[in-house]
């Protein structure tokens, strides 16, 4: 069995690597998403340059502890029509948020690293497109009062393996993209550098 540490503390990601035969230890990287997101979107980043320069930060600073083990970093980015939408820090932003992506069409980027002795030695970024229903107010109302706290502010507005696969009408692309850790190319990767 493979064993990296994931520099996350996301259960679902942690989840699929067991799921999929690697085996880990998570040690979260504790970077500050939003001071890098700004900075990088006054710099003209694209989501998915943002998307992968957060998976490499997080994967580069834990790697830099622990030199000689594979770490990988992972960051998932919502973009609606070239506005990056971050989670929610409340629940009346995560019901702003979900009114205006109704009806609408956006990508959520996968991005994930993997660094040695500090240095990213492989990354892969994917996009899934998912297309939101049409709900009216009382509509959003009644799936945010489904939602708990620790999984409305854990995964953005949705979480695709949950009640939020019922706000789609449309999803197209990698399923494990969506939930943030587009696996087959990690272990793909993983397996071709045993």
């Amino acid at each position: 069995m493979i064993k990296i540490i994931l520099a996350s503390k996301s259960e679902v990601r942690k989840k699929i690597l067991l799921e999929n035969g690697i085996s880990c230890n998570v040690e979260p990287s504790k970077v500050d998403e939003d001071v890098i997101k700004n900075a990088l979107l006054k710099e003209g980043a694209t989501p998915e340059i943002i998307s992968k320069n957060l998976a490499e930060l997080k994967a580069n600073k834990i790697s830099s502890k622990n030199p000689d083990v594979l770490v990988l970093g992972a960051d998932s980015v919502i973009d609606l029509d070239g506005e990056i939408i971050s989670k929610p820090k409340s629940r009346e932003e995560a019901f702003n948020i979900l009114k205006k992506m109704s009806g609408k069409s956006h990508f959520l980027i996968s991005s994930v690293c993997i660094s040695k002795m500090g240095n990213m030695i492989w990354n892969y970024t994917d996009k899934a497109e998912l297309v939101m229903k049409d709900f009216n107010d009382s509509d959003l109302k009644n799936y945010l009062s489904k939602i708990s706290d620790k999984i409305l502010y854990a995964y953005n507005v949705y979480q695709i393996e949950g009640e939020g696969k019922k706000l789609f009408s449309k999803i197209k692309g990698d399923k494990n993209t969506i939930m943030g850790l587009p696996i087959a190319k990690i272990k793909s990767y993983l397996q071709e550098h045993k």
